[in-house]
């Protein structure tokens, strides 16, 4: 249900827009999540949103560098990262909810989408 894309290889200090299209009318109640995973480690919260994009919350190791945003008319998450460093570097995550609120813990969110890779070289 969820497709994550737009992740690639970029520059430290460069730009990506990650988005994840969901499917179905349920998309525009739930709050969403992006999350990040490299090798090894634990799945790692980046930012989330609430059903109607008004409330957001981000990790502190990405506040004001990426910017979370929904459209929910055409059901869509985007993440729009922004100076962008090598410690950035994971498969990135899309994620949501079956409640209105968003939420920092992975246990929370009941469907995931595929994951999309984010390499950033210094």
């Amino acid at each position: 249900q969820l497709q994550a894309s737009g992740g690639g290889l970029v520059q430290a200090g460069g730009s990506l827009r990650l988005s994840c299209a969901a499917s179905g009318r349920t998309f525009r109640a739930y709050g969403m999540g992006w999350f990040r995973q490299t090798p090894g480690k634990e799945r790692q919260f980046v930012a989330t949103i609430n059903w109607n994009g008004v409330t957001t919350y981000y990790a502190d190791s990405v506040q004001g560098r990426f910017t979370i945003s929904r459209d929910n008319t055409n059901y869509t998450l985007h993440l729009q990262m922004n100076s962008l460093k090598p410690e950035d570097t994971a498969v990135y995550y899309c994620a949501s909810r079956s409640a209105f609120a968003y939420s920092l813990y992975a246990r929370d969110y009941t469907y995931w989408g595929q994951g999309t890779q984010v390499t950033v070289s210094s």
